[in-house]
């Protein structure tokens, strides 16, 4: 990326397409709208204008925002013309010849971040929003995209600074008969106000990351226990190859599925067996591990089958008797059948009211890994200040750390790794 460069990007759908947004950034673009839009239009107001220097290339809205009151902080502007791939390209070419470069992934958003226009965490929610599929990924990404986590932390760097204050004060003036030597009582309660509003972000990060990731639900069973059928009974499509013959599905396939807002994604396995060929004996292992890394196992028994033991797993667990059309099975929590369709609905509303309870009733504001880290850090920090209240260097030092890590979480410090590996998924126009 080159800072001072005017950029330009399709950052609508593919074409052809009923309209195509072209965006700009950057100190070139009142020049590129005097040659190609006959001119720059009042501020945030679309008007119609004919596209083109020297000759007509489309008609379409154009609107100017000028910086710093923009999404980069630069001058911007969108040109929403017709969808045609062919006028698209004639005008990207037109713009180039005007000295602008095409944006690189996620580059107009990188500015918003240079320019102080968006955070780290902002920038991260604004990622999840674009990349969201159900209804509750987009309300937890939109609650981080807003900045409610960032007040969050703001509030949490504000005690950080009161707290570091009274401390370095001891450090700074120890031979002033005015600072006393022991900590006023409300210095201790801030602390223990701070260390359990950091310790409830820190739990609630497994909710927020199944949100925003998915749950993940293995089907398990022997073989023919009726694994693939479910799948493709839930998919209301036929994803999975079905057939009477043992050890057919010999890989991990993943469909998933959207149940009442919440993402699922339901893993088909191989049957657990012990296995002979070696492409078998390798699904089955693939299936072990699925199993310990799934967030709830369906256990799949069959009347017509010989069923194995359980998996021992730590995930939730529900046994499910299958081919309740030929007969039922003792003990299990649910029973189905893919023929005739009884018992679907409840599994699925009882998918549903796992996915409510493992996903919390408000959106997580805290998600990815990245989040769980800094703040147990920060938390850590925290507590190394309690033990080294007798040693003020060493608890200043330690109350330091901590706020360095909550400004590592918002991006003020060391960035620049982070925003590489985040702006690379960002698709051309954002």
């Amino acid at each position: 990326m080159q800072a001072g460069d005017t950029i330009m990007a399709l950052s609508s759908g593919a074409l052809p397409a009923g309209v195509a947004v072209i965006r700009l950034s950057g100190p070139g673009v009142r020049d590129s709208l005097d040659l190609l839009a006959g001119g720059v239009p009042p501020a945030r107001q679309m008007v119609l204008r004919p596209i083109g220097s020297d000759r007509v290339l489309d008609r379409g809205l154009v609107v100017f925002f000028p910086g710093p009151h923009s999404f980069t902080g630069e001058d911007c502007a969108e040109l929403q013309v017709h969808g045609s791939l062919a006028g698209v390209k004639a005008i990207l070419a037109s713009l180039g010849a005007a000295g602008l470069r095409l944006a690189e992934a996620g580059e107009f958003t990188r500015r918003a971040f240079e320019n102080g226009k968006l955070d780290l965490l902002a920038i991260e929610g604004l990622g999840d929003l674009l990349a969201a599929d159900t209804e509750k990924q987009r309300q937890q990404a939109l609650a981080r995209y807003d900045g409610n986590l960032s007040a969050e932390i703001d509030s949490w760097r504000e005690t950080l600074l009161d707290l570091r204050a009274e401390i370095e004060a001891r450090l700074d003036f120890s031979d002033e008969g005015d600072v006393s030597a022991a900590l006023p009582a409300h210095w201790h309660d801030q602390l223990s106000e701070l260390e359990i509003a950091l310790a409830g972000a820190l739990a609630s990060v497994e909710s927020g990351r199944i949100v925003r990731e998915g749950i993940r639900v293995a089907l398990a069973g022997a073989p023919n226990a009726g694994k693939s059928s479910l799948l493709n009974a839930l998919a209301k499509s036929d994803i999975a190859i079905v057939s009477d013959e043992a050890g057919t599905t010999r890989d991990v396939r993943e469909m998933p599925l959207d149940i009442g807002g919440q993402l699922f994604t339901l893993i088909d396995l191989a049957g657990l067996r012990h296995a002979d060929s070696r492409a078998e004996a390798e699904g089955v292992r693939r299936a072990h591990q699925q199993i310990g890394n799934a967030d709830i196992v369906l256990w799949l028994q069959a009347p017509d089958i010989t069923n194995g033991a359980r998996p021992e797993s730590a995930a939730r667990l529900l046994s499910i008797g299958t081919k309740a059309d030929l007969g039922m099975i003792d003990g299990v929590d649910l029973s189905l059948s893919t023929e005739t369709g009884a018992g679907l609905d409840a599994l699925v509303d009882r998918l549903a009211a796992m996915g409510d309870a493992m996903g919390g009733g408000e959106p997580a504001l805290v998600s990815h890994e990245r989040d769980r880290q800094n703040l147990q850090q920060s938390l850590a920090a925290l507590q190394e200040t309690r033990s080294a209240l007798g040693d003020w260097e060493l608890a200043a030092e330690s109350l330091r750390h901590a706020s360095a890590s909550l400004e590592r979480l918002i991006g003020r410090l060391d960035p620049e790794q982070v925003l590489d590996r985040l702006f690379s998924s960002f698709c051309i126009g954002k």
